[in-house]
């Protein structure tokens, strides 16, 4: 009996995100078959009949590029539904943001040809196409993002379990692409209610004198907001 496909479906597509080099990189596969074989795009695939959106997110991650368990920090950034989308049928999809620190080469799998870390500044110029509407998802994500690190504590989710200051600013610099005057920056987030909570030990890593160490701290919002330069 031939497969009578269904007339509409569900999918997950994940922007994920995470700074190499100094730059900030989102996650891409390229498609191994059809429709935009070649072409590069967010991984993400069909979510099974029995599963949770959460979960197939995580699973498509893991089989499309072989990164799981990951640090990540994990949220959904909203559903995509234009009839127009998916050649192939009717599909709704419902994107995550996800982004952690210095994540690792990712291995190819699946229906993937394969999987690479690009920096952002390259699929936001022009220069590059993605499948699908892929290309409007990754901008959304970034926007996201980048507005987020305003008023809550998410650029910790780019930093390790515990950073300096001057490492958590790298991180507003290379997300937002601006420079940031060292010591104002460091009021702020000193002075934040909750933002850091202080280790009482200090680092040399970055050469220079020791630097103090912190961990995010428990507060969820960021207060007073960190406004983005105009």
């Amino acid at each position: 009996m031939a497969y009578e496909p269904p007339w509409s479906a569900v999918t997950v597509d994940l922007v994920l995100l995470t700074i190499r080099a100094g730059e900030l990189c989102a996650l891409l596969v390229r498609r191994a078959i059809a429709p935009f074989r070649g072409l590069w795009a967010l991984p993400g695939g069909f979510v099974q009949p029995d599963e949770d959106l959460d979960a197939a997110a995580v699973r498509e991650l893991a089989e499309e590029t072989g990164l799981q368990d990951l640090p990540v920090h994990l949220e959904q950034l909203r559903s995509y539904g234009a009839p127009w989308r998916d050649p192939r049928l009717r599909v709704v999809t419902v994107a995550y943001l996800g982004l952690g620190p210095d994540l690792p080469d990712p291995v190819a799998g699946s229906d993937a040809a394969d999987a690479r870390w690009t920096p952002a500044s390259k699929l936001t110029d022009g220069r590059g196409r993605l499948a699908f509407d892929h290309a409007g998802i990754l901008a959304d994500g970034l926007e996201r993002a980048r507005a987020k690190l305003e008023y809550t504590p998410l650029a910790t989710g780019f930093c390790a379990p515990t950073f300096t200051v001057g490492e958590l600013r790298e991180v507003y610099e290379t997300v937002w692409g601006v420079a940031l005057d060292p010591r104002n920056f460091h009021r702020k987030v000193t002075t934040a209610e909750d933002l850091l909570e202080g280790t009482g030990e200090t680092t040399s890593r970055n050469g220079g004198r020791p630097a103090m160490l912190y961990r995010r701290g428990t507060a969820e919002m960021m207060m007073p907001p960190m406004l983005r330069p105009a």
